[in-house]
């Protein structure tokens, strides 16, 4: 079994030191009951749980897989998950930072990204189940009806039910205008759905009495393309509208896909057969509900790929430590012994030192996302909630992308560091490296992450996040330019955001001129401005580290690590501002 101990000192570093959580959190609504000892003794559960019941279930899960029974149309999940998912749902980790009002314990979004982290760490397929839940969670509470908040939230949050969302179908991948699911009025206020949809995670399984569909699907009215586009709630079993579960709904898996990884995770046709469904918000804006459910789902998978980056370095680390391989070229370091450990070899520290670089930088990049969604929520002054959620809205697409990007190089890396032992099953990096290969496919592809950034948040608009982020820095580097602490830091940053920002106007510019310049630069703009990102958090957590109570080697391991990056991983910047700047002229048509 591969290694898992939660870093609950390296989170309570990025939370404590490095955001402030503890005043940020303190200042909110509410937030006198969100004391430092009542989240440190969650994160303590939260690692508890994690290492001793989820982990262990990773490597079986993936190799027993789910088992589809054609005759029930039912999916039976590998053997423990639906008994850690019971002890998931007992503890209240469902609903833990769901509203009291619905039976959640109302903690803060940061506690949750944590908390996530530990569980996609700990078991990623077993992860994605309650994942999709808290996506619908937030699409029905922002864009239910009364009565569905009343029906379906609390045995969501409970755990009771799950939840999905169905969007995709065979021929409508990521361009929802394509869909072709109906929805037809009964006359009662319900709707007959039909149609198919692909690729829908944890559409069925054994952890729950119901599961809650999110459907999209056109009403016979509907204009075409994605302005047409509905969404409906669809559970498996029959809901009244006084809360009693009925018979079973005509919504059924038609089949389970055989996957490269995450095997443990249910991925599902689902066929919907005239199924009763219940329209959510107006007709024809189903795609305002579906992206509150997909932000949140978007800064989620963010988060797995930090996850699966974090156990693929402690994984590496111990082994480069343990295991003995030549001389390193200066001489033998442990003569008494026939070779040294790998850590000698600089390449070998290369690897290690670029996994732990996005790791605790992501670390710190996700939390900070996850407090500004708190700002948002809880703020008393409206224009910080109002630029709490403008830079959470601009940094989700770059937490999305860059940190599931970096989740492959970490991967691949860790499995390099384990030479042919890494090929093989017996030490787990080859299953790292095929869980970590969907995530940056699922909930939209790095393009379409890098087209939100660019077109949306950036052009659309008019860069408000991207203007309150280089604030942000810019008044970080004036106040330490002179600080012996971080100045060998402050100079390559302040650089860095100002050719950031003269990047975005020459690229508004070219846009004008040709809307394709757009496409051609966004990956590389996406790239280019989580490099920045992460550059100004490590520069943060250099500061933060000369007055915490690390120990002397931390310290001086932030140090290393943050001189590391921005040496050898924030001069990348140079080759994506080169490609954009090569233009969409060099990428001519396809013959």
């Amino acid at each position: 079994m591969t290694l898992y101990k939660a870093p609950l000192d390296d989170m309570r570093f990025a939370l404590y030191d490095v955001l402030g959580a503890e005043t940020v959190l303190g200042r909110l609504e509410g937030g006198e009951a969100h004391t430092r000892d009542l989240i440190d003794a969650v994160l303590d559960e939260a690692a508890r749980f994690n290492e001793q019941v989820l982990a262990p279930l990773n490597a079986s899960g993936d190799a027993e897989g789910c088992h589809y029974d054609k005759d029930t149309a039912t999916v039976a999940t590998p053997a423990g998950f639906k008994e850690a998912y019971r002890q998931y749902a007992e503890g209240g980790w469902a609903g833990l930072t769901a509203r009291e009002a619905f039976g959640g314990q109302a903690l803060p979004a940061v506690v949750g990204a944590l908390t996530k982290e530990m569980i996609d760490s700990a078991n990623l397929a077993w992860g994605i189940y309650p994942l999709l839940s808290h996506g619908a969670t937030d699409a029905l509470e922002h864009h239910g009806d009364d009565w569905q908040k009343d029906v379906f939230l609390k045995p969501l949050v409970e755990g009771r039910w799950t939840g999905t969302m169905c969007l995709t179908e065979p021929q409508a991948g990521s361009d929802l205008g394509l869909l072709k699911t109906r929805a037809e009025p009964n006359g009662d206020g319900s709707y007959r759905v039909t149609g198919t949809k692909i690729f829908i995670s944890a559409g069925e399984h054994d952890f729950a009495e119901n599961i809650v569909h999110l459907v999209l699907a056109r009403l016979p009215d509907a204009p075409a393309g994605s302005r047409g586009i509905s969404m409906l709630v669809v559970p498996k079993f029959k809901v009244g509208k006084d809360g009693a579960m009925g018979e079973r709904n005509a919504v059924a898996a038609g089949a389970i896909e055989h996957k490269m990884g995450i095997k443990g995770s249910a991925t599902c046709v689902m066929n919907f057969d005239e199924a009763e469904g219940w329209l959510i918000g107006p007709p024809h804006k189903g795609l305002t509900a579906m992206f509150t459910m997909m932000n949140a789902a978007r800064l989620a998978v963010g988060i797995q790929g930090l996850a699966v980056s974090e156990r693929a370095l402690q994984n590496s680390l111990h082994y480069a430590r343990e295991r003995l391989q030549m001389r390193a070229l200066s001489g033998p370091k442990l003569p008494d012994k026939p070779a040294d450990p790998l850590t000698v070899h600089p390449d070998v520290r290369r690897m290690l030192l670029t996994q732990r670089a996005f790791v605790e930088g992501g670390r710190v990049l996700a939390a900070y996302a996850a407090l500004q969604s708190d700002i948002e929520a809880r703020a008393a002054d409206t224009e910080e909630r109002k630029t709490a959620g403008e830079l959470l809205s601009f940094l989700i697409p770059i937490a999305k992308g860059l940190l599931t990007e970096a989740a492959q190089e970490c991967t691949k890396e860790a499995l390099q560091i384990f030479g042919g032992h890494g090929y093989i099953a017996e030490h787990g990096m080859e299953q790292f490296v095929r869980d970590a290969r969907i995530i940056t496919l699922y909930e939209g592809t790095t393009q379409i992450q890098a087209l939100d950034l660019l077109g949306r948040k950036i052009m659309q608009l008019q860069g408000a996040g991207l203007k309150h982020f280089l604030g942000e820095i810019s008044t970080f580097c004036q106040a330490n330019q002179a600080n012996d602490a971080v100045k060998a830091f402050v100079g390559p940053l302040a650089v860095a955001a100002k050719t950031w920002g003269d990047l975005t106007q020459a690229i508004a510019q070219s846009a004008q001129a040709n809307p394709e310049e757009l496409g051609a630069a966004a990956v590389d703009y996406l790239y280019f401005s989580g490099y920045v990102t992460l550059a100004y958090f490590w520069a943060r957590s250099v500061l933060a580290a000369e007055g915490s109570r690390l120990s002397t080697e931390r310290r001086q391991a932030k140090r290393d690590t943050a001189a590391f990056y921005f040496a050898r991983i924030l001069p990348r910047i140079h080759v994506h501002k080169a490609a954009i700047e090569a233009g969409v002229a060099t990428l001519p048509d396809i013959l």
